[in-house]
């Protein structure tokens, strides 16, 4: 952790089992931070379900589901934005995805599934995912406490 991050921010880290339902953890801390930091409830709603979309993306995709593996998250305090990472230890998401057909899913013509990452995407201000074959991935989350429309 960077020095500047170590001043300037509070850290709360999490390690949950791959295990789905745990998600729910980690989405209630993250929303109970959020408030504290005084999120309007919009903001807290959409912070919750992006988090819980990245956790279920790691204990799915990155872990396998597999219940001795355990999915981190850590949630940096910043004086005007909330950091979530989703730690993994899979592969990574894939380089390129592209936006869900709506309509064919709506129609049944697609399935269901598939839609984390666009939503992730839409919920928050910053989204990065990073991969490393010996460490694993991470999903990056930012929310603004003041989102500005750029």
């Amino acid at each position: 952790m960077s020095d500047k991050l170590k001043k300037n921010a509070s850290v709360i880290e999490l390690n949950l089992p791959s295990r789905l339902g745990y998600e729910k953890v980690a989405m209630n801390t993250a929303a109970s931070v959020a408030k504290l930091m005084g999120f309007d409830e919009e903001r807290v709603e959409d912070l919750k379900t992006a988090v819980a979309e990245a956790c279920i993306n790691a204990m799915e995709h990155g872990n396998k589901l597999d219940q001795a593996l355990s999915v981190g998250v850590i949630l940096s305090v910043g004086p005007d934005s909330l950091e979530v990472k989703v730690l993994d230890t899979g592969s990574g998401a894939p380089v390129t995805h592209t936006a869900p057909d709506i309509d064919k899913k709506m129609q049944g013509e697609e399935s269901p599934r598939g839609m984390g990452m666009f939503l992730i995407q839409a919920l928050v201000d910053e989204v990065e995912w990073v991969s490393s074959p010996l460490t694993g991935s991470y999903a990056r989350m930012v929310i603004h406490l003041n989102k500005t429309n750029a």
